[in-house]
């Protein structure tokens, strides 16, 4: 703090004064504004409409009232705002199922909250709507989602989670254990009745503790997804539950010395699921009962890339965001990693899992996509929603399905898909603006000059300039 700014806060304190507020921001909300809508008109654009069909090429779209009214050879109304499409292609906005507010510091178990930078950062990296897969800090992910349903600040549409649904054994103190069963369903009443939309359950939870929760959630109408281990899929599954995070790199179902209620070692559950023939008996098996019994499974590809030796680091766009101590800290795991017996293990089995995917969705399973920030750091919002993307196809998604996968399937999977998730005449107008073609070039999607919600655009330079080097402050 700066030498006067120092001497009115400790005249303020002396005098029993509120200290000064501190200057305001050069760069406010309103700044990030490059059309306020709600008619918008793009014209000779390259459309992938995120239903997982061909791109369009050389039609335009015309937005009114913040929706879609028209797609294909439609002449710009006066007064409409009109975006050169030539060249560019045109996505709907990302409907990412796995995200968080919250980031890891450099101490092991502690994780800082920034529902203020990552908001914002969300929406400049292409996602509209998004679910946090979990909470550290519940009523701050409510309270977010209210103030930017009320427009109040700029960020996706949120379905906030509760609290973490978590047994004895805590990955950090801002989670709590659940006592039993009726303590599970007590957790999940008193959540949705503060505003809580969904719920996860967490690594050590019990089956009674797991089979009550998702009762008492679906007693409301709401759905609950698990990042379980001591609760098998095939466990889960028959309790009902809706979702199960990273797809399969967190089943512990082939784990031969599993025991009921008890989670393995994660050394034994990746051994495990290393071992497995991706296109083999055992986990056609399993996806056929997930499919059966309509359980979706999140992509989370950002994440585990992270801990597989020889993948490329964050972008130097994504480090910038972060505090210097974050961006350090980030660094210097990530090259312990390369290094590491667990980095060379993930990097076998990374192509794997994403062949396991790809069989799960040629089955007919409902496959969601998120990012989840977690880890060790370096899975950053702005530009971890593209990086799943690009994922996908490295996995051997045709871009327009990997598409639909981060978009229309999350809306079905949140039961939206009326109103957002792909470019359809009467659905909300949000929508990427891309330089380039995505569908020939992947790496096309870092270029993302505009983001549209609701009809409103946003440029998203002026996003990241404004959050350079904040994540980790607030």
């Amino acid at each position: 703090m700066e030498a006067p700014m120092m001497k009115l806060l400790a005249i303020a304190l002396l005098l029993g004064a509120a200290p000064p507020a501190p200057p305001p921001s050069p760069s406010g909300d309103t700044s990030f504004v490059a059309y306020p809508g709600p008619n918008l008109f793009f014209t000779n654009i390259i459309l992938y409409d995120g239903t997982g069909a061909a791109p369009r090429r050389n039609v335009s779209v015309l937005v009114r009232n913040g929706r879609i009214a028209a797609i294909g050879a439609v002449t710009a109304p006066a007064g409409v705002p009109v975006i050169d499409g030539t060249g560019k292609s045109l996505l709907p906005g990302f409907v990412m199922v796995h995200e968080h507010m919250f980031y890891p510091s450099p101490r092991p178990g502690e994780y800082g909250e920034y529902p203020y930078s990552f908001s914002r950062l969300y929406l400049a990296g292409g996602t509209t709507t998004l679910r946090t897969g979990g909470s550290l800090a519940p009523y701050g992910d409510i309270e977010t989602a209210r103030a930017i349903a009320a427009g109040e600040q700029p960020g996706p549409d949120m379905d906030a989670t509760g609290p973490y649904l978590e047994g004895p054994h805590l990955l950090t103190a801002k989670m709590v254990r659940l006592k039993d069963a009726a303590d599970a369903a007590r957790t999940v009443d008193y959540w949705a009745g503060a505003g809580a939309t969904s719920f996860k359950a967490y690594n050590y939870i019990t089956r009674d503790e797991l089979k009550a929760a998702i009762e008492a959630a679906h007693r409301r109408g709401l759905k609950l997804t698990g990042h379980l281990c001591s609760v098998s899929y095939r466990e889960a599954a028959a309790m009902g539950i809706d979702n199960l995070e990273h797809s399969f790199a967190v089943a512990t179902d082939f784990v031969k010395s599993k025991q009921p209620d008890q989670c393995p070692s994660s050394a034994d559950t990746l051994a495990s699921l290393a071992a497995l023939d991706p296109d083999g008996p055992e986990i056609g098996d399993l996806i056929r009962t997930l499919i059966a019994r309509k359980v979706a499974l999140t992509s989370t590809l950002t994440v585990f890339e992270t801990f597989a030796a020889g993948r490329p680091e964050a972008p130097e766009a994504a480090r910038a965001l972060l505090s210097p101590q974050l961006r350090q800290a980030y660094e210097s795991r990530w090259a312990a990693m390369q290094a590491s017996p667990r980095g060379r293990a993930w990097a076998q089995f990374l192509p794997r899992l994403m062949r396991m995917e790809r069989r799960f969705v040629a089955m007919g399973g409902l496959l969601l996509a998120g990012t989840d920030p977690t880890g060790y750091g370096g899975v950053v919002p702005g530009w971890s929603g593209r990086r799943q993307v690009q994922l996908l196809v490295e996995g051997g998604f045709p871009f327009a399905q990997a598409l639909r996968i981060a978009t229309l399937n999350g809306a079905v999977y949140l039961g939206r898909d009326r109103e957002i998730g792909s470019v359809e005449i009467g659905k909300r107008a949000d929508l990427i603006l891309i330089d380039g073609d995505p569908g020939l070039d992947p790496a096309a999607l870092d270029r993302m000059p505009l983001v549209v919600k609701a009809g409103t655009g946003y440029r998203t330079r002026a996003i990241f300039d404004a959050m350079q080097g904040v994540v980790g402050l607030y």
